[in-house]
């Protein structure tokens, strides 16, 4: 491959090729009619720049990632603007059932299963292929049993950069065994941009289209309640800055440490994609929207980050970064009034989520 350094991002391809299992990673950078861009590497689908302007057209990444793909390997964010799969979230204690029979995964979050174990898909090297200038297809195989998960599953993604700065992510798969699959994006989003150090996210203005949201335990597992949001901090049915409930005197604010919790998505059917989320960066002017066929999106305020070091230098502190995660339910195998994550042979995975970037009025 040619070294990309003609780049907004200033990333080096070079510094993102390895051999790894005997498969090679690399940089890709999908470029629109902008001029505006997006740099993807097949190493666990991670976007690690997204090249936006602000309302005075300076552009800027708006993504936490890093700059080598050693430092992808090694974050201390695993999940740093990963794919996530095969299951997003997490699952109690490790443990489901399926066909009657119990299945254990690895417990890498406190007592549970965390975003499909520490050699998930964000783990893994996918095969990738650029369409265009504006397309990437990324695909993988996941082997029957790995991380414990039943059945194989053949999955590919499809990242689309649009004219309009929409990141169109598209999911489709398919399994020879009955499985569950509960795929997502969990790009960490800095619309002020990246700096040294990153700004915190406080005063950004969020919306979310969700009328209830799912209360955790303290082990941040669902309770199986499903709670109205209105009298609570978690209502962001009207916009509010991200900071103003945050340290709510709350117990579900103190269980995930701030916003870490589930949104049930308002939607007038079932898998109908449909606006989920907004946020806006009152100081540079940028926003994104969310639209997700999911019935759910996992709203993030980056509590853990300790101010570990990213892309060029750029330093990634806590609430430097908003997550909004595109979904089904947190521990769903767990809770069969939850909606299915289940894929049996003959059916077919799908998910669409677009992030669209834009300058606010």
């Amino acid at each position: 491959m040619d070294t990309i350094t003609n780049n907004l991002s200033g990333l080096n391809a070079s510094d993102f090729e390895k051999v790894i299992n005997g498969k090679e990673t690399h940089l890709y950078i999908l470029k629109n009619s902008q001029g505006n861009e997006v740099g993807v590497t097949n190493y666990g689908g991670t976007i690690v720049s997204i090249m936006v302007p602000d309302k005075n057209g300076n552009i800027a990444n708006v993504i936490q990632g890093h700059d080598n793909i050693d430092d992808c390997i090694n974050s201390p964010e695993p999940f740093l603007s990963t794919l996530v799969g095969r299951y997003g979230n997490r699952i109690a204690k490790g443990k489901f059932h399926l066909n009657g029979k119990e299945y254990n995964l690895a417990v890498n979050n406190g007592p549970n299963h965390l975003h499909g174990g520490p050699t998930g898909f964000h783990a893994r090297v996918w095969d990738a292929e650029q369409i265009n200038e504006q397309t990437i297809v990324l695909r993988y195989i996941s082997a029957y049993y790995e991380e414990g998960f039943p059945g194989e599953l053949n999955m590919a993604v499809r990242y689309t950069w649009t004219d309009d700065n929409e990141l169109i992510i598209d999911y489709r798969g398919t399994t020879n065994k009955k499985t569950v699959v509960n795929m997502t994006s969990h790009g960490f989003f800095s619309l002020q941009g990246l700096g040294t150090p990153t700004a915190d996210t406080l005063d950004q203005i969020v919306e979310i289209n969700a009328d209830f949201y799912i209360p955790i335990d303290e082990t941040s597992i669902p309770t199986g309640e499903v709670l109205k949001v209105k009298g609570t901090p978690f209502d962001f049915t009207s916009p509010k800055p991200v900071g103003q409930d945050i340290a709510a005197d709350d117990q579900q604010i103190k269980n995930g440490t701030g916003y870490d919790h589930c949104f049930v998505l308002n939607k007038s059917e079932v898998g109908e994609l449909s606006f989920a989320a907004r946020v806006t960066d009152p100081k540079s002017g940028r926003t994104m929207e969310v639209y997700t066929t999911e019935p759910g999106v996992q709203f993030y305020s980056d509590n853990w980050a300790n101010g570990f070091k990213g892309s060029h230098g750029a330093t990634f502190g806590k609430h430097s970064a908003l997550c909004f995660e595109a979904q089904h339910f947190p521990d769903s195998p767990n809770k069969p009034h939850f909606p299915s994550v289940v894929l049996k042979p003959g059916q077919i995975y799908t998910q669409k989520t677009i992030y669209k970037f834009g300058i606010s009025d």
